[in-house]
């Protein structure tokens, strides 16, 4: 089996902090496919957004994540039930889920595996939902800034499993009777201390700045800011957002 991946411990209260939130017109769009609520997981749930969110609707959420740093911040409720855990060994129950979610965490899994626990833990026609979001735009100047950051100053620091994301994972394999999705995207009005947040909260960051002791990020910032105006300006950003979802058979 893959061997686990965990890039988040170290800056999971900066995670749940300056990380975006997902869209009320995804969790819509996902709930429309399920019937029956007894029973979700969020895999990889990090700060547990989606899982206080699934919590709404679905008796019990079981919430697993590597991280057990990530999990000391996770959003709390009396129906989630927090776990640390791998993906693809979880203590679930077999036949309990009705609705897997796995938000921005599916690259990092070792598929096979995971996709042979999301069958072992699902009741039939359960519903499973992956999403990912890309590199953020502003406008063009400030984009250019920031392409530069993402894909030359970190090139060497991102983990292989980024081009998944790059790809809006439609490479990442998805044994499942899959659904047609309409695109997403996120949209969020932040100032330049929020979205240098953002930034510091990216695995490669962390790991250049270990790497170098430097922190990328107050380079990137003082370019940044000859075209943001004040610090305090707030600026329209957009995430594209990118979902796989399908039926367990």
């Amino acid at each position: 089996m893959k061997a686990p991946i965990d890039n988040f411990s170290g800056q999971a209260g900066g995670y749940a902090r300056y990380r975006p939130t997902y869209p009320e017109e995804l969790y819509r769009f996902i709930l429309q496919q399920v019937e029956l609520r007894q029973c979700a997981w969020d895999c990889g749930t990090g700060n547990g957004q989606v899982a206080a969110r699934l919590a709404q609707e679905f008796e019990q959420v079981y919430a697993t994540d590597l991280s057990e740093q990530q999990l000391a911040h996770a959003i709390q409720k009396p129906n989630i039930r927090y776990q640390q855990s791998r993906a693809e060994q979880s203590f679930l129950p077999d036949k309990q889920v009705q609705l897997v979610t796995v938000a921005q965490a599916l690259h990092w899994f070792d598929l096979e595996h995971f996709y042979q626990e999301v069958k072992r833990v699902t009741t039939p026609g359960a519903v499973i939902a992956a999403w990912c979001y890309g590199l953020l735009q502003i406008d063009p100047k400030v984009d250019a800034h920031i392409g530069t950051f993402y894909h030359h100053t970190l090139n060497d620091y991102w983990d292989k499993e980024r081009q998944l994301i790059d790809d809006a994972y439609t490479t990442i394999p998805f044994p499942f009777e899959e659904l047609q999705t309409p695109a997403f995207s996120m949209q969020y009005d932040w100032d330049l201390p929020k979205l240098l947040g953002y930034f510091n909260t990216w695995s490669s960051v962390q790991k250049f700045i270990k790497a170098n002791n430097t922190n990328p990020v107050d380079e990137l910032e003082e370019k940044l800011q000859r075209d943001w105006g004040s610090v305090n300006t707030k600026r329209p950003i957009l995430f594209p957002l990118h979902l796989r979802m399908g039926f367990v058979r």
